[in-house]
């Protein structure tokens, strides 16, 4: 379980990254570090494709390192297939997701970035001991991540993957409403108060995701109805272009990444136009 949790330690533990990068039990400083990406795993989705799961270790305790998507942050599916530009401090697992088709057989994903002249690679494949339970539900508890939605009644999404909505348009310095519904199956919380059906709430944070400039959540923390799981926040942007932000729901047990079945959390990503 904590291989898997901690598969960029693992990897360069083994070797797969150059020294420069492959370093997480170093000092921790508050900037000038590096960022390594993760890959954390594969999970078959219900129409018989997959999804590579992957995050990333951002060394620096407190500098936000933005990366833009091109020659120094791809990966082989493509120039941009939904990884981040921009990367907050320390440890983010299960960022994004890429789907695969079901052919996708032995072949492999790689997610390369390069920061400040250092470069890391990592591969995503089907190898079978790299399989989570993302979707299935957690081994011995049956614990699924939340089910997030853009509309009240629109389809949901779960897992990494998540779902995706947009574009919105909204004017540079002016706050765009962000709107969505969460809801949980509650085994978490079950099991840890020891009450069956004691929980269906989940808890929200919003994240920077893609775009070129800095976005500001008020609050990026909103509190999800209990009654109908609806939440709202605002972001508000400082410079026009087009921007992706993820808003990650997470279960009762509070886990991001601890867990090798990544069952306990799911992203949900918006596209917006930002105008001048």
């Amino acid at each position: 379980m904590i291989v898997r949790g901690l598969a960029g330690f693992a990897l360069a533990v083994a070797g797969w990254l150059p020294p420069a990068v492959g370093q997480p039990l170093g000092p921790v400083r508050d900037s000038g570090q590096t960022v390594t990406p993760v890959f954390e795993g594969w999970y078959r989705n219900p129409d018989g494709t997959f999804s590579l799961s992957f995050g990333y270790f951002n060394r620096n305790a407190k500098e936000p390192v933005a990366i833009p998507i091109g020659p120094d942050n791809s990966l082989t599916g493509g120039p941009n297939v939904g990884q981040p530009d921009h990367f907050q401090p320390r440890r983010h697992w299960g960022v994004f997701a890429v789907t695969v088709p079901a052919d996708f057989g032995s072949q492999k994903l790689v997610w390369t970035l390069v920061v400040r002249g250092d470069t890391a690679a990592i591969p995503g494949s089907l190898k079978r001991g790299w399989k989570i339970d993302a979707l299935a539900g957690e081994a011995g508890t049956g614990n699924t991540p939340p089910r997030l939605r853009f509309d009240s009644a629109g389809r949901d999404g779960q897992g990494p993957g998540g779902i995706t909505t947009g574009p919105l348009s909204v004017a540079v310095g002016r706050p765009l409403i962000l709107t969505v519904w969460a809801a949980d199956d509650g085994r978490a919380e079950s099991s840890i108060v020891g009450e069956g059906g004691a929980g269906s709430s989940a808890t929200l944070t919003w994240f920077p995701h893609q775009g070129p400039g800095a976005v500001s959540f008020g609050p990026p923390n909103p509190t999800v109805g209990r009654g109908d799981g609806k939440a709202v926040t605002t972001a508000t942007f400082t410079v026009p272009g087009q921007y992706l932000l993820r808003v990650r729901a997470n279960d009762a047990s509070g886990v991001v990444g601890a867990g090798h079945a990544q069952c306990c959390w799911t992203n949900g990503f918006v596209k917006v136009t930002v105008t001048p």
